[in-house]
């Protein structure tokens, strides 16, 4: 299933959702339902939203934008996020009026039904977005799953005051139930507000960094000197890294462009296809003779000492390795 097609399921399921949690919050009037089904809103238009972003993406680059429009999904998240905080104080403000001029609530148990029935749903479509998202390094579409499970959390939290209310009739707590999770609401838009910048300003993914380090220390040719000045670049599910490969200083075009095939080729069995790849191979220096783990080498000038290991630190840096 691709990205487009489960952004599709998505705006789908949340149209459904939205009808329920508005025919619940009219049955009983209840402002933690109004909760729901404002953030049900969000999840409609952000669902419209991503899938504009997902199909823009999609498309191939150009001459006016020769990395890509990975970067739309980005802004996507960001658009998503911030509808999720105003929809987080709006229900912090309905839930401050109904405090102050509460309203009489009716037909409880119906609306914790639907409700409840909402959630169960969300969870799954949103652990379904999570786990392709990831797969497909789609930011948008993991912002969509953190949205929609996010939407379960918040329900949840509704279907126990609501059940509290139920079995207590104190009428504030309908109220002070909505407050509660509209503060959750707003937090949550922060975080992916967060993520979404600073894939805009392409923030270094020291997860991501740490992890493709490992892969490649654990894959290491004995003709891999030293790896330097690497970065990765998120342009929506493409990822573009770039990195200083150091090999032999005899080896010939042909040599040297294989060494890059086969780190080209550990990297896209880990990360997939969608990869951009330019690596600048180095000719490696005397002084690096004590760290070259190649045992055949003719021309060698020092004896071997140890290895480097390759680690952030010095993988991510400009500078050659050495002892």
């Amino acid at each position: 299933m691709n990205q487009v097609r489960i952004q599709q399921w998505v705006v789908v399921t949340a149209s459904v959702l939205f009808v329920l949690k508005l025919i619940a919050y009219i049955l009983t009037h209840s402002v933690s339902i109004l909760t729901d089904a404002l953030e049900s809103i969000v999840n409609l238009v952000a669902g419209f939203i991503g899938l504009y972003s997902l199909h823009l993406s999609a498309k191939p680059r150009d001459a006016n934008h020769p990395y890509g429009h990975g970067k739309a999904e980005f802004i996507s998240a960001a658009i998503e996020g911030t509808l999720i905080g105003i929809a987080g104080i709006l229900i912090i403000y309905e839930a401050c009026k109904q405090l102050i001029h509460p309203k009489a609530l009716h037909q409880l148990d119906t609306g914790i039904y639907l409700v409840s029935a909402t959630a169960i749903v969300n969870y799954f479509m949103g652990g379904i977005c999570i786990r392709q998202g990831k797969k497909l390094h789609s930011p948008a579409l993991v912002a969509s799953g953190r949205h929609l499970q996010t939407d379960t959390l918040t329900t949840a939290g509704i279907v126990a005051g609501l059940l509290l209310l139920y079995f207590t009739n104190i009428q504030w707590i309908d109220s002070a139930v909505a407050a509660i999770f509209g503060f959750i609401i707003l937090f949550t838009s922060w975080k992916i507000l967060r993520s979404s910048i600073a894939g805009i300003m392409d923030e270094a993914d020291m997860e991501l960094l740490n992890e493709m380090i490992g892969k490649l220390e654990k894959n290491r040719s004995r003709n891999w000197v030293d790896l330097h000045n690497l970065r990765v670049i998120k342009y929506g599910s493409i990822l573009h890294l770039d990195c200083h490969l150091t090999v032999p200083w005899y080896f010939n075009v042909h040599e040297s462009h294989r060494e890059i095939e086969a780190l080209s080729g550990i990297v896209r069995k880990e990360y997939g296809e969608s990869l951009e790849l330019f690596v600048h191979s180095d000719g490696c220096l005397p002084a690096q003779c004590p760290i070259c783990i190649k045992q055949d080498c003719g021309v060698r000038q020092h004896d071997f000492v140890k290895a480097v290991e390759w680690k952030p630190e010095n993988v991510l840096s400009n500078e050659k390795h050495s002892l």
